[in-house]
């Protein structure tokens, strides 16, 4: 196992992860569409292995204000996950899902902070929900964590634990469509044990 790193892992691991993605994101786009009472498109999932310190500005710079939601995973594996949303698109789902009984302007009230933390409990159930069924693992979430802020800063928090893994970070980027296109990134940070239990379970290793 000590021979395990995520340039190796990542190859194999690819595949799985778009297939995750799939899966994960089709999920996430019935719930949302059930959710927001209208129809979700989605396009084919992007997985990209890039450097930690790239990320931000794949997202549209770490000056880009974005909703962040956070939380770990216990059971089979441990780690955190993170689904990064622009502004602009979490205001737009919040909108949808509050039928317009948002406050105005730009800002997140306490009910409009609430709505978001449900969609991204939605939108991370579905991932981990794929992820589980994939690998057969028990993976149980914690409460979401919800932070809008720069970009740069809401990366600050997982980049402290991929200190451990390298500097490489592996990404699914969704783009889900109803009236208007929606960025959706999902990081998945396990540990490197739980790497090697992912990469047994799928037959990879």
């Amino acid at each position: 196992m000590d021979d395990l790193n995520i340039e190796k892992v990542s190859e194999q691991y690819f595949d799985v992860l778009k297939e995750i993605g799939n899966i994960g994101a089709g999920n996430a786009t019935t719930a949302l569409s059930q959710l927001i009472n209208a129809k979700v498109d989605m396009s084919v999932p992007q997985v990209k292995l890039l450097e930690f310190s790239k990320l931000g500005e794949l997202m549209g710079g770490e000056e880009q204000i974005m909703a962040g939601i956070y939380l770990c995973v216990e059971g089979d594996i441990s780690g955190s996950i993170m689904f990064l949303l622009e502004k602009g698109s979490a205001k737009h789902l919040v909108s949808k899902l509050m039928m317009g009984m948002e406050s105005p302007g730009d800002d997140f009230g306490e009910m409009e902070m609430s709505a978001l933390k449900e969609i991204g409990n939605i939108i991370t159930g579905a991932y981990l929900n794929s992820l589980s069924t994939l690998t057969n693992l028990k993976i149980y979430p914690s409460v979401p964590d919800l932070t809008i802020d720069m970009a740069g800063a809401i990366l600050s928090v997982p980049a402290i634990e991929f200190g451990t893994l390298g500097d490489k970070i592996l990404l699914i980027q969704n783009q889900f469509f109803d009236d208007c296109q929606i960025d959706g990134y999902f990081i998945l940070v396990p540990d490197l044990e739980s790497y090697a239990k992912i990469l047994s379970a799928l037959g990879i290793m």
